[in-house]
């Protein structure tokens, strides 16, 4: 297994393992860090140890879809989101993630945030009954923050609804003086435009597509180090960064379901390693199966 150097050291031991066995790893979900979503992590942590503030800093992580930006949150939440039983064997829970409601719903919203909690609530009950059940919960078990994924799924309803979930928003922020993250996209912004009350509340976190640089080939340089691939494909080569950065635009989820596919490709071809041919004869990348859209 020392011959492998180009896999980590965790992963050489897959290069043994069966075609199907290695292809069916290329589909479970794996952390790559990058100095940006390092970056987010740290911001949200220090978010998160802030405690409790009058008005406390909210953002909204925005980027292109299929880019990272709920890979960044599920990784926080698993770096620092796990529940426990406290000293007065209360429950803890550090860190909610919430889906926003496919459409601009307060109470949609408040039952969203109960899911999370598994806490059982009546969907007959008041947006009011619905807002103290939540505020209760995120009080009881102490949570230090919240997440409210697909931010701009509100953009599906009249300008009236989506001011009343975001002032929904704004309220649990004030009655819980925890911070709040919504993530979404490049139109989310435009719903916190509505009221200049939102934009004010709401700092606008990027995360923007790659850019052919050397930061992308360090990520490539990362990818390659964990495919279970028996011979090196030099990803992070300047002539291998082009041809994969030209055909996914930068997307780092486009990235990682080209890399998957391909290495799928070159287990089942027996090349066991990725060429620049098979890049360029992949054009511009769409994911097409369940391992071409894994994460890495």
């Amino acid at each position: 297994m020392s011959s492998f150097t180009h896999i980590h050291p965790n992963y050489r031991h897959l290069v043994a393992m069966s075609d199907a066995d290695r292809i069916a790893f290329l589909g479970v979900d794996r952390w790559i860090g990058y100095t940006r979503a390092r970056d987010i992590l740290d911001l949200f942590g220090r978010l998160m140890d802030s405690g409790p503030r009058i008005r406390p800093k909210n953002y909204l992580l925005v980027g292109e879809p299929n880019n990272g930006k709920s890979t960044i949150v599920h990784r926080f939440n698993v770096l620092r989101g796990e529940g426990y039983v406290d000293e007065n064997v209360d429950p803890v829970k550090p860190v909610i993630v919430a889906q926003s409601p496919p459409s601009p719903d307060e109470k949609g919203l408040y039952a969203s945030i109960l899911e999370r909690f598994w806490a059982p609530y009546k969907p007959s009950s008041s947006a009011l009954a619905l807002r103290y059940q939540v505020v209760h919960q995120l009080r009881t078990c102490k949570t230090r923050i919240l997440f409210i994924d697909e931010i701009h799924s509100m953009l599906a309803g009249t300008a009236l609804k989506q001011r009343e979930v975001m002032n929904a928003i704004k309220l649990l922020s004030n009655e819980t003086a925890i911070p709040i993250v919504a993530v979404g996209t490049a139109a989310a912004v435009r719903v916190l435009h509505t009221d200049p009350q939102h934009s004010s509340r709401f700092e606008v976190l990027p995360l923007p597509l790659w850019q052919l640089d050397a930061e992308f080939q360090s990520l490539l340089a990362g990818f390659e180090t964990v495919l279970p691939l028996r011979k090196p494909s030099l990803l992070s080569s300047p002539e291998m960064a082009l041809a994969i950065h030209t055909s996914t635009g930068g997307n780092l989820g486009n990235v990682q379901g080209l890399m998957a596919a391909l290495a799928e490709d070159a287990i089942k071809r027996g090349t066991e390693q990725i060429t620049l041919q098979m890049v360029k004869a992949r054009g511009l990348f769409q994911p097409t199966s369940d391992a071409a859209r894994a994460r890495f």
